[in-house]
């Protein structure tokens, strides 16, 4: 399966943010929005990737006080992307290798979603379950 089907079934949104906006403003849209990582965007680039993880980090070690401070400060500046024609496995490795949940899709230099984690696993196992059933049919009808 490739990324474009899965973004095809889930859609496209992706939620951003501004590298100046506060870890505080991140952590109350991560909650309102219940997704793990927000994309940040300057000038309809991307610069970065912020996810609770972050958040969590830059409290730990700046306490109530970083939640003043900017996105920027704590953000991800090197960001892995996937194309949409890219396969779950070959992402399911980068994801892995790299520690990592989220992937924003680029498609020539433009975000055109994002992908998790959990929604290439759920591909996978949907794809898996799809070869054991034709496998049982096939057994079925011998």
């Amino acid at each position: 399966m490739l990324v474009s089907q899965i973004l095809r079934s889930k859609g496209d949104t992706v939620f951003t943010v501004a590298p100046v906006e506060t870890i505080a403003a991140v952590a109350a849209m991560l909650h309102s929005r219940r997704v793990g990582a927000l994309v940040v965007l300057a000038a309809e680039r991307v610069v970065g990737i912020v996810s609770e993880r972050d958040v969590v980090r830059a409290i730990a070690e700046g306490g109530a006080a970083a939640l003043g401070q900017p996105v920027s400060g704590v953000m991800t500046k090197d960001v892995l992307f996937a194309q949409p024609g890219e396969t779950v496995d070959s992402l399911l490795s980068r994801m892995t290798d790299r520690r990592i949940r989220h992937l924003p899709v680029c498609q020539k230099e433009r975000l055109v979603g994002i992908v998790s984690i959990g929604d290439l696993v759920k591909s996978k196992i949907s794809e898996v379950e799809a070869e054991a059933d034709g496998l049982k049919a096939y057994i079925a009808a011998s």
